[in-house]
């Protein structure tokens, strides 16, 4: 089975104004990063606010333009494209985003905007369309009796399953969900997981999934990525992940999941310092500044990724 998303050695910056004697830097927001996600799968990407989680999603879709690398979709290299020749692989490619009130038009009714899609992608008629639309909301748990109702008459969860009922309309291959679940109370937030499995089994979705939530990302996910710093430093199958994370930077973050049972005694990882500059990148290792185990060699090298078995990759040094 051939990947439908291939990520090839990408890095994105961006200007940062200007130094003195008109030098001009840069934010690095992702640097040299490669993943595949298979047909059907959900793959994550998880980390700190700021590691290049949403870019690299944007990336992806071709919202951005990578600086060099190679980023490859269904078989198409697409990241050279012009918007004219990817305007058709965009019904195969939606994107379900983190704020729902904000990603729905207040002036439009709901049955307008989750058919709008198939405006742009299909010839179906005016009727057509809002047919499609109101068994969709139906399909995500909503009624066609609210169809005409305005996105402000409902809550944050209906809002996000709107959302999820429009990025279907057009029976896409891929979905993006940048932090889906985020701006939920976290019982919605577990309906909403609920669902987007249960319409991946359905529709035969593969998801790209964006989470800084360590918890949601478990119960969703199929292989994990871990970025820090615009960098991923450990991809695992995700029971490989949660059961034996080898980069240092994973286990200080898994270390900070709470546990539920209050008894439970759990050993915390504190990682001191604070997260480096993107406009002034360290030297080597780009976690070196914060991690325990560092040496000299982290300081001096880049670590390259070292595949561990079964789908484990890890890049540092000491593994």
């Amino acid at each position: 089975m051939n990947p439908l998303v291939q990520v090839k050695n990408v890095s994105k910056t961006f200007p940062a104004g200007q130094k003195l004697f008109g030098e001009k830097s840069v934010v690095h927001a992702v640097n040299r990063i490669s993943f595949e996600i298979m047909p059907g799968e959900t793959f994550s990407i998880v980390g700190e606010s700021g590691c290049g989680k949403s870019t690299t999603a944007r990336l992806v879709n071709h919202l951005l333009t990578p600086d060099s690398g190679e980023i490859w979709f269904d078989g198409k290299e697409i990241s050279s494209m012009s918007e004219n020749e990817m305007r058709p692989l965009r019904k195969d490619m939606q994107m379900i985003f983190q704020d729902p009130n904000g990603s729905l038009n207040p002036r439009m009714r709901v049955e307008d905007s989750v058919a709008e899609p198939l405006l742009v992608h299909t010839n179906l008629s005016a009727g057509e369309r809002l047919k499609r639309a109101r068994e969709l909301l139906e399909i995500v748990g909503l009624s066609a009796k609210h169809a005409r109702r305005y996105p402000h008459e409902f809550s944050g969860g209906q809002r996000q399953r709107i959302g999820i009922a429009r990025a279907l309309t057009v029976r896409p291959k891929l979905i993006i969900a940048d932090e889906p679940v985020s701006s939920l109370d976290v019982s919605i937030q577990a309906q909403v997981l609920n669902l987007m499995q249960r319409l991946q089994d359905e529709f035969q979705l593969t998801y790209l999934f964006i989470s800084h939530d360590l918890s949601v990302v478990e119960m969703i996910s199929d292989r994990i990525a871990v970025m820090y710093l615009g960098c991923i430093v450990e991809t695992a199958p995700k029971a490989e992940l949660y059961g034996n994370p080898r980069h240092p930077y994973t286990k200080a973050l898994l270390s900070a999941v709470p546990v539920p049972d209050p008894k439970a005694k759990k050993e915390r990882v504190i990682l001191q310092g604070d997260i480096p500059s993107a406009i002034h990148l360290p030297e080597g290792c780009l976690f070196h500044t914060r991690c325990p185990l560092c040496t000299d060699v982290c300081r001096r090298q880049h670590p390259e990724p070292r595949d561990l078995g079964s789908g484990h990759i890890v890049a540092c040094h000491h593994i």
